[in-house]
Order: C-alpha cells, then sequence, then structure tokens
C-alpha cells in the first residue's frame, strides 16, 4: 500500500511539473510575439519617417528652383526607388499636373479626385510649394504599399497573439482536465480493486451467519446492504471504461433504487414511487450508472430534508422523451443555484467533495444522451429535479 501511494504521489508531482513546462512555453509565446509587435511598429514607423522626408527634399529642391521638371533627377529617382508612394501634383486650384499610382478615371472625374484629394491629406499634410513668380502648387501624397502593410500588420499579430493564448489557453485547461480525469479515473479503480477484498470477505461471513441459528430477515437485510456494496464497487470501476448500453424497463430500474432506500429512511420521511403503477417505458441504459444517478438524487432530497418530510419519485414519457422527476419537500435552493448545482466541487453540505451532481450529469448527458436539470425549487419548499432519456420503442 506505501509503495502504490508513493507511485500516485509521483504522478502527481509529474503532472505539476508538465503544468509549469506549458505554462512557461505560452508566456515564452507570448514574449515573442509582444518583441516582434514593437519590433514591426518601430519598422513601420522608421519607413514613413523615410517615405516622408524624401517627398519633402523633393518638394524642397522643386521649390529652390522654381519650377517642376519632368526631368528632374529627384523625382525620377522617387519615381524609379520609390515608385509605390501615390501622390498628386496640383496647382493652387487644385488642377492635375501629375500623379502617380492614381487611376485616371479618379484624376479625370472632379468628384472622385476631391474625394482622392481629401483621403490623402488625411494620410499626409500636403506640401506646399512656391514658385519664383509667386504661383503655388501643391503635392499631395500617401502612404506606401509596403508602409501600409506594415501599419497594418501590428494589429494582424495582436489578432494571432490572441488566438495563440486562446489556443493555449484551452489546450492547457483541456490537458489540465484530462490528467485530473486520470487521477480521478486511478483513484476510482483503486477504490474499487480495495473495496473486493472486504466484500469477499463480507460474502464469507453472510454464508456462516445463514448456517447459524440468526433472524434469517436480519440476514436477508445484511446481504442486500452487501449487493449494493458490491454495485458501488462495480460502478467505480467502470469509471473511465467504455459504457455499454442496453435497454432496459425504466420503472424497474428506478424501482430497484426506490425500494432499497424505502427501508432505510428515517421514520418521519415518506418515499413514494408511482413507477410501478403505470404501463412500462423502454430506454438504453447502463443500469449501473443509471441507478447511481439515481442513488444521488435520493441521498440529496434525504439531506434536503434533514429527518422529516416527503419525497415523491415520478416517471412520465411522450413521444420522444421519458422522464424520472425527485421532488422533495426540504430546504430547497435559490435559482442563481440551479446550474451551480452540477458544478464539481459545489455543494452546500458541511461534508463531502461535492461530486454527486457533477459525476450524475456526465453520466447522463455524455453517455446516456439525456438532459439532468432542477425544473423547479424555492428556498424553504423544495426542489423538483428531473431526468429526460430518450424513449426507446420496443
Amino acid at each position: 500500500m506505501k509503495t502504490k501511494g508513493n507511485w500516485n504521489l509521483r504522478g502527481l508531482e509529474g503532472t505539476s511539473i508538465s503544468f509549469r513546462k506549458k505554462v512557461i512555453l505560452i508566456s515564452v509565446g507570448l514574449a515573442i510575439g509582444c518583441i516582434t509587435l514593437v519590433f514591426t511598429y518601430s519598422m513601420a514607423h522608421q519607413l514613413r519617417e523615410k517615405e516622408n522626408y524624401e517627398v519633402r527634399l523633393w518638394a524642397l529642391a522643386i521649390e529652390t528652383m522654381g519650377q517642376f521638371r519632368a526631368d528632374d533627377p529627384l523625382l525620377q529617382h522617387i519615381m524609379d526607388s520609390r515608385n509605390n508612394i501615390p501622390f498628386i501634383r496640383t496647382t493652387e486650384d487644385y488642377e492635375v499636373l501629375g500623379a502617380n499610382l492614381i487611376p485616371d478615371r479618379i484624376l479625370y472625374h472632379p468628384d472622385l479626385l476631391s474625394h482622392k484629394l481629401d483621403q490623402l491629406a488625411r494620410e499626409n499634410p500636403p506640401l506646399q510649394i512656391t514658385a519664383w513668380d509667386g504661383s503655388k502648387y501643391y503635392i499631395f501624397y500617401g502612404n506606401s504599399r509596403l508602409q501600409k502593410t506594415l501599419t497594418v500588420f501590428p494589429f494582424i499579430q495582436i489578432a494571432v497573439v490572441f488566438i495563440f493564448l486562446g489556443f493555449g489557453f484551452l489546450t492547457l485547461r483541456s490537458s489540465q482536465e484530462d490528467e485530473q480525469n486520470k487521477v480521478w479515473i486511478g483513484l476510482a479503480k483503486e477504490t474499487a480493486h480495495q473495496l473486493g477484498t472486504p466484500i469477499s470477505s463480507l460474502l464469507g461471513w453472510i454464508e456462516y451467519l445463514k448456517s447459524q441459528n440468526i433472524d434469517s430477515e436480519v440476514v436477508e437485510e445484511m446481504n442486500k446492504d452487501l449487493t449494493r456494496l458490491m454495485k458501488v464497487a462495480d460502478r467505480f470501476s467502470k469509471i473511465g471504461s467504455e459504457t455499454v448500453l442496453s435497454p432496459a424497463n425504466v420503472n424497474e430500474v428506478v424501482g430497484n433504487s426506490v425500494m432499497y432506500f424505502r427501508t432505510r429512511v428515517p421514520k418521519n420521511v415518506t418515499l413514494s414511487y408511482n413507477g410501478l403503477a403505470i404501463a412500462p417505458v423502454q430506454a438504453m441504459l447502463n443500469t449501473a450508472l443509471f441507478e447511481w444517478v439515481v442513488e444521488n438524487l435520493l441521498k440529496n432530497s434525504l439531506d434536503a430534508l434533514q429527518g422529516q418530510g416527503e419525497i415523491d419519485v415520478r416517471i412520465s414519457d411522450d413521444l420522444e422523451w421519458v422522464y424520472v422527476d425527485v421532488k422533495d419537500t426540504g430546504k430547497g435552493m435559490p435559482k442563481s443555484n440551479f446550474k451551480k448545482i452540477f458544478e464539481p466541487g459545489f455543494t452546500t453540505k458541511t461534508r463531502g467533495w461535492g461530486l454527486g451532481l457533477s459525476l450524475s450529469r456526465r453520466i447522463i448527458e455524455e453517455y446516456h444522451g439525456g438532459k439532468i436539470y432542477v425544473v423547479d425549487s424555492e428556498p424553504g419548499k423544495g426542489t423538483l429535479i428531473r431526468i429526460a432519456l430518450k424513449r426507446m420503442y420496443m
């Protein structure tokens, strides 16, 4: 036993180390993304300054020479080496003298031209050039394709970083859940294994008691409890294994759990059941796991009653669904807890781990393809929880 306990601790320690490594990897990825983002923004800013400088230099040279020249070497330099900068040269009256990377349909359409000049002016303040004769000219210029790409690229990087973080978080969370599930599955199977020894011993003692002069009803009740204990061990052994469903009589399966509890509830608690008095209904069930769910609901109702009140278990159906309702007259709950009670760890009891209803939801929804939910509850007036299963026709 000590060796097994140490092995489990080492497994948990390995899980913790793996978790830390994943956090480190995500942090490194985030740091790289941020550094790249800053670097790209810096490059875009430097390119913008360089292009603006070239255009201003050209405008200053033209102003110094006092005229626009088609063979201007600075203009030719911009056209050759930076020909991806869109610009429009105009007179003081906004008559177009020349342009680069501006379609003719815009240059020869007054409304489109006016709109384009406004757009370029928003990107960069237009440059004014004064000739020797006092006439004024303007250069409206925008940002190059490369600069626009670099300007937008940081936002793309931000989106990529957030997407990366999102996938990293989901992967990390999924990994954590998988690791936790493995621990719980291992714990459950180990529990079932450990229960095997005392169960075998108790079977022998019951056989011995049957041979003695002891009230047979007492022995029979002990045998029922032992059978129930064997079912519990069987349920724990099934956790993590493939769940096999088969056609079953819902009335009978629920009735078995109700009958077992009926002889064990406090004398001031009434447990009623209508399932044996109505026509049987069929559903695909894993009997051992489904009985576990019914028992969890009955135990919760008993705890809520605190030794006095009523529990009513009812079966109903329609053309598509079979419903199992467990209603009690216990302490109830506020509406804000209707969904919380099915979350792992949530409990209003002073004892317990808050896993019963969480396991119940998983058994019903994931294994049986059904639903389990709170229909109605109110503090001081009781609770009604419903299980809904797909009905089966024979």
